[in-house]
């Protein structure tokens, strides 16, 4: 210890002995009540900016909540939106494709008549004009079979497939009867044969089938 510092030391304890006797607060708790206000001043200045910075964050946080509750109901119309658009635009693509799926099916059905047309049933042909002929109506008849089958592809790709019925019970919702055959082969209201094949596009049926099924025989009646 230099001596600058003993006789500050010094100089402190006289002034402090000179407090004592004048019945005044020593300095050093002067000092410390100055710094214990200064404290409590600060703590005071530091909480109120606690409460500011509390409640900014608070504001800043129920307008991030209300902006983000806008984009979720924004979201949602949009999603809305964009359904309903989609089904708009699925019915109208349907709506426009099919009169031309169905004049591709009755075109079909013009090829399996022609196809199921043979040479005998054709009356009063001289025999010698069916036999030069008969190589250039197989031809004919293979080319009307590529063109089926090519139409039939087209029909797949487009989501369009043939109702199976033949052999079934028939289903009202994708057949319509159009004639009753007594046939004890099979149990009453099956398919024995299919008048005209029905399509279903997607799900939903694009034409019924005209179907003819069995009833029972005669005997079967009186039996029962």
């Amino acid at each position: 210890m230099n001596d600058s510092h003993k006789r500050a030391l010094l100089e402190r304890f006289s002034a402090w002995l000179d407090a004592a006797e004048a019945g005044s607060e020593p300095i050093a708790e002067q000092e410390q009540t100055a710094d214990l206000f200064s404290l409590f001043v600060e703590l005071a200045g530091l909480r109120t900016e606690v409460r500011t910075e509390a409640r900014l964050v608070k504001e800043a946080l129920d307008q991030f909540r209300s902006a983000f509750d806008t984009l979720q109901v924004s979201h949602a119309t949009a999603q809305r939106e964009l359904d309903r658009t989609r089904e708009e635009a699925r019915e109208m693509r349907r709506a426009t494709l099919r009169p031309l799926l169905l004049d591709v099916i009755d075109l079909r059905d013009r090829l399996v008549a022609a196809l199921a047309m043979s040479g005998d049933q054709l009356p009063h042909w001289p025999e010698r004009l069916w036999r030069r002929q008969a190589v250039q109506g197989q031809a004919w008849q293979e080319g009307l079979r590529l063109t089926l089958q090519r139409l039939d592809q087209v029909l797949r790709d487009r989501g369009v497939e043939a109702i199976q019925s033949l052999g079934r019970s028939m289903d009202p919702r994708l057949a319509r009867a159009v004639g009753t055959v007594p046939d004890h082969r099979a149990p009453a209201g099956t398919v024995v044969e299919e008048i005209r094949a029905g399509f279903v596009w997607e799900g939903a049926v694009l034409r019924t089938a005209e179907v003819i099924v069995s009833r029972p025989t005669a005997n079967e009646e009186a039996a029962s």
